[in-house]
Parts: structure tokens; sequence; C-alpha cells
């Protein structure tokens, strides 16, 4: 039988309670890392998902916090460090993604959007720092958003908290090589999960206005198979990049 790619590693993933969180901690897991499931409101599905990995074979844990309070943060990895030992993968993927025209966008929900997504990926890195500079491939992925490279209607909060993932994934790339950790970011887009402020069965507004070249919408698992890899053995050399993966939605750099 061939290796898992992340045996005896220690990853965390925020918001992972439902959608590609949850496909990437099932990733991972698959990959042989153990997984740190962080939610914060969704505490039903993060147990769930807890259990589902164990019911594979895997080994999982169920870390609460509010990535925007530093305090629980902290706390988080401090669960972290005593149930595993060590830590080698952070995956920042909390992130608030609900429309509001931007007439109707107040100062809160703005600020909310970004607290969750930039200042969450701030302090759960910056509170990870110690134990990844001790593991020998630590890797670090933040996810983005195809919008934050072609803009789109209702989602100015969105789009620019995507936007500073970008620059927070080329700046700590830059100071976290001298460790051996790599950072990059992974950009979705059109893919089909449940999204905040939009109905089971409606679509984002922003998905009527692009098509992909493959004619389909994403699944969360096939985001999450990029991720996996991105945090395995085999992307050692890649850091500083957002890979973007749409089905051709967008062709950027």
């Amino acid at each position: 039988m061939p290796t898992r790619l992340l045996e005896d590693r220690v990853a965390l993933v925020t918001g992972a309670g439902r959608n590609i969180g949850r496909a990437i901690a099932l990733a991972l897991a698959g990959e042989g890392a153990k997984v740190a499931v962080n939610v914060n409101t969704g505490r039903d599905a993060g147990q769930r998902l807890v259990e589902e990995i164990g019911s594979r074979g895997g080994e999982a844990m169920l870390v609460p916090a509010d990535v925007t309070q530093r305090p629980g943060v902290d706390a988080m990895i401090d669960a972290v460090a005593k149930r595993f030992a060590r830590l080698d993968i952070v995956i920042n993927n909390a992130a608030i993604r609900n429309e509001v025209a931007f007439a109707d966008l107040s100062y809160d929900v703005w600020r909310a959007a970004y607290a969750v997504c930039v200042d969450g990926a701030f302090h759960c890195t910056q509170a990870a720092l110690p134990l990844l500079r001790q593991s020998d491939a630590a890797a670090i992925i933040n996810i983005g958003g195809m919008t934050a490279h072609t803009g789109a209607a209702k989602r100015a909060h969105v789009v620019t908290a995507k936007a500073a993932i970008v620059g927070l994934t080329r700046a700590l790339a830059h100071e976290l090589a001298e460790f051996g950790i790599t950072v990059n970011c992974v950009a979705p887009g059109l893919v089909d999960t449940l999204r905040d402020g939009v109905s089971a069965s409606a679509t984002p507004a922003h998905h009527a206005t692009h098509t992909t070249l493959l004619g389909r919408r994403g699944r969360p698992d096939e985001i999450a198979d990029v991720v996996a890899w991105l945090a395995g053995p085999r992307a050692r050399y890649i850091t500083g990049q957002t890979v973007h993966v749409n089905g051709g939605a967008y062709l950027g750099g």
C-alpha cells in the first residue's frame, strides 16, 4: 500500500463545520493527518465531522473558537499542542460570504467579513507559528476566492477581505521562508456550497456573470484535493502563490 502523503502530520482547519472547510478536513485526514476541526457556532456539525473522521480510521479533535478573538485562538492552539504535541499545517478557511448591496452594507457587516477572514488568519497563523517553526515541513494555506480577482456585485466586503488574504499570503511567504514554511492561497470559484444569506435553492449573484470552461460548477472535494496536495511533500517548492481552482471561469495568474 502506498504511504499516505500526510502521515504523522497535524493540521488545523478553521471554519471546518461545512462546505469547503469540511471537505478539506476530510481530505487531510484521508492522507493520514490528524486534524483539529475548528468551528465557532456550528459545534454539532463539527463534532459530527470529528466522528466521521474517526469512523474512517483517522484521528480528529474538535477545537471550538471564534477566530476573531485572540484569547480563544491561543487556547485552541494550546489544546492542539496538548493533544498532538505538534502542528504542521494551518488552513485558514473561516470566512463570511453573504451578499449585501454596497448601498445597504453596514459598517458592522463590512468589519465582520474582514475580522473573520483576515484578522482570523492573522490570529491563527501568529498563534501557531511557534509550533510551525518546529516542523520540518510546515505549510500555511489560506483560502481566498475567485471574486477577489474578478470583483462581484453585492460582495464588496467579501471581495476586499479575500483580496487582503492574497497580500497576506505573499508577505508571509517572504517572511517565513527562512523557517522552511510554505505559504500559499487557494482561490476557489463557482463551487456548489451553502452560503450565508443565500437560500439553499438559490445561487450567489456573481455565479450568473461567470461560466466555467468545463461547463459545470465545482465540488468542495475538488478544492480540498488541491489543498491537501499543497500541504504535502510534493509541493515543497511552491510558496507565495495563489492557485485558482474554478473550472476555467477565471484564467488569471
